[in-house]
């Protein structure tokens, strides 16, 4: 299915360019600050407005607004790296080798394992990763040491990591060294942090569920398209997505307010 949204007859040239899958917005702004994108053969300026008759060049490169989007779920293996930066010789996108530009919507550390969505919508990506309480992340967690009913009670709680204090969420314990946890954040290695403010290590971590997408059925280092009912899921998921990234921390602690007046 193409997408269009010419409707308006003029949209944002940031949007022009990530609506072709060859980066986010920000990455757009970034290459006209830099003078590498071109509108009717004069350099763009940040807030240009780009017709359906205009012409677009990215690094000396002709680009076409309709272009079919893309979605896949990618079982990321251990070793593997969340970046688009060919000069990581374990950069996901060579691993993948995918025929089209495609790039990660956030990110699952090195070391760790399991579901993570690649694109070339750069729209999707920041209403998926600012979806707030909508955008959830399922991890089961293999640690160093048995865990304690107050292991799982101060993870739930919140740890104090990064200067911040983490936000509430869902702590399971499955086994006497595995736990299931469910997170709304994604500050940088966000359950290695907590374990170890805890005075646990993670043995193995692996991400089994974004949103309403499992890991189940794909085999580590393969990958497969989302479903038409996935992704009409998760962009209603995200519809209500906040403007900024703060707004939507702020949204998440509201949220926990509003149930816990509740639910007292």
């Amino acid at each position: 299915m193409l997408y269009n949204c010419f409707m308006d007859d003029l949209i944002r040239i940031n949007k022009y360019i990530s609506d072709t899958g060859i980066c986010s917005r920000r990455e757009a702004d970034r290459l006209i600050a830099e003078g590498l994108v071109m509108l009717n053969g004069k350099r763009a300026e940040t807030g240009s407005k780009v017709g359906k008759n205009d012409s677009v060049k990215v690094n000396n490169k002709l680009i076409s607004h309709q272009q079919k989007k893309i979605y896949m779920a990618f079982n990321k293996p251990k070793g593997i790296t969340c970046t688009t930066d060919e000069r990581d010789r374990d950069n996901i996108i060579s691993y993948i080798g995918y025929k089209a530009r495609i790039f990660p919507i956030g990110r699952l550390d090195k070391m760790s394992e399991g579901l993570i969505f690649l694109t070339n919508d750069g729209d999707i990506v920041n209403k998926i990763l600012r979806a707030g309480n909508n955008h959830e992340k399922e991890y089961i967690v293999t640690t160093d040491k048995p865990i304690t009913g107050d292991f799982t009670k101060k993870m739930s709680r919140g740890v104090r990591i990064l200067k911040t204090q983490t936000l509430p969420c869902r702590v399971d314990r499955i086994n006497n060294y595995k736990f299931k946890i469910i997170l709304t954040q994604g500050l940088n290695q966000q359950i290695r942090r907590m374990c170890e403010k805890l005075g646990y290590n993670v043995v193995k971590l692996v991400r089994t569920r974004i949103m309403n997408v499992q890991l189940k059925g794909i085999k580590p280092g393969q990958w497969r398209y989302l479903t038409d009912s996935e992704m009409k899921k998760i962009k209603s998921l995200s519809a209500g997505s906040s403007k900024t990234e703060e707004a939507s921390k702020i949204n998440n602690r509201k949220k926990h307010y509003d149930r816990k007046k509740k639910n007292p």
